[in-house]
Formats: structure tokens, sequence, C-alpha cells
């Protein structure tokens, strides 16, 4: 009798073990554009994802490195994307077609395979904005070609973007704005209206995107 009250005792007073914290996850919806056919192949990404937690990826380049670490809690759906993209190969040996430098702009434009804003990666995804988004130097964000059409595009801002809020931050710049910098002092061709809003005078080309 008293070995079975001490067992019980033992049992009552023993600690709880304390539940693991649960992450947070998003539900995405990565939706098939079967008129914009994927430019390489790629299949859509999960559509439950990690809510919580950054991943670090590190841009490869002709110019030189440019690490960032991407944000899960601020665009869930878009990190997962562009984790996904770069695993993918989908951004090894692409060009970055669009540099600007101008006293509104001042970005790098990548993640398009044929041309600017042409060739995804076959399907789309909604915004991830709150309308309070800015974008200073540094800053890595979604290009879209209106609301809702997230793909593969992205820029990475070299000097500031005085633009609305309606591009989907991903993340920032921890290392390698020199390389940016680099890129800019090569040149832009201008545009028709005389501004340097263009192609980069010399090829930007990503060899490779790794992401952690």
């Amino acid at each position: 009798m008293r070995l079975l009250l001490a067992v019980l005792m033992m049992v009552v007073l023993a600690p709880v073990a304390s539940a693991s914290p649960v992450t947070p996850v998003a539900r995405c919806e990565f939706i098939p554009t079967p008129e914009n056919p994927a430019a390489r192949p790629v299949q859509p990404p999960r559509s439950v994802v990690p809510a919580r937690g950054t991943v670090r990826v590190t841009i490869v380049t002709n110019y030189g490195v440019v690490v960032a670490d991407l944000d899960r809690a601020n665009a869930p759906c878009g990190v997962e994307n562009f984790a996904h993209l770069a695993r993918s190969w989908f951004y090894t040996m692409s060009q970055c077609w669009r540099l600007t430098d101008t006293t509104r702009l001042g970005v790098l434009q990548c993640g398009d395979i044929y041309r600017a804003e042409e060739g995804g990666p076959g399907y789309r995804f909604a915004d991830e904005v709150t309308g309070k988004e800015t974008y200073s130097r540094g800053t890595i964000a979604y290009g879209n070609q209106g609301p809702g059409t997230n793909g593969s595009e992205f820029f990475i801002v070299h000097s500031f973007a005085n633009i609305s809020p309606v591009y989907t931050v991903m993340g920032h710049v921890t290392h390698g704005m020199d390389t940016l910098d680099r890129i800019v002092k090569a040149g832009i061709v201008p545009n028709p209206d005389g501004l340097l809003d263009g192609a980069p005078k010399k090829p930007v080309r990503i060899l490779h995107v790794l992401a952690g």
C-alpha cells in the first residue's frame, strides 16, 4: 500500500512536459497560367508553407555575390516560391534585363528568362502587402504586371524606389551591395525618353542562386 501511494505521489508531482511550439503556417495558391507557360521546367511550390523564420539566399552573378535574408513571416508564399525556384535551378544562368537609376527608381530587375517581363514559371500567386511597404536600399521584392501576378520576377533596390506599396517585400540584402554598385557603375542603356531605365550596358547574369 505504501509503495502504491509513493508511485501515485510521483505521478501527481511529476512535471508536465511542455508541448513543442507549433510553427505557424500559411496557405498559398499557385495558379497555373497556360497563356504564359513555364519558361523552364518547374512545378509549383507546396501550398502549405512555414510562416516564421528566415531563408538565406546567395545570388551568384558575374559581377559578384549578393546575400540576402528572406522573411517568411512577412511574405510566406513569396519566400517559399523564391527558395523553390532557386532549388529547382530556375534562376541558374539567367539574365537581369532591366536596370534603372532615375530620380524615382533605382533597381536591378531579374527573374525573367526570355526578356524583361517575359519568361516566368507557368503560375502566379497573390500579393502579400499591407499598403505600408517601403523600398529602401537593399530591399528585395517581387515585380509584377498588376495585382496577383507574382511569379519569378524580382528586383533589388540599389538606391531607393519611390513607388506605390503594391510590391511584395521578401527581405533585404545583408552582404554584397557593392556588387550592385559595380553593376550600376558599368552603365545603363537609356530608354527612348533618355532616362536611365533599360538594359545594363554590360550584361548582368545570374550564374546560380543558393537557398538555405
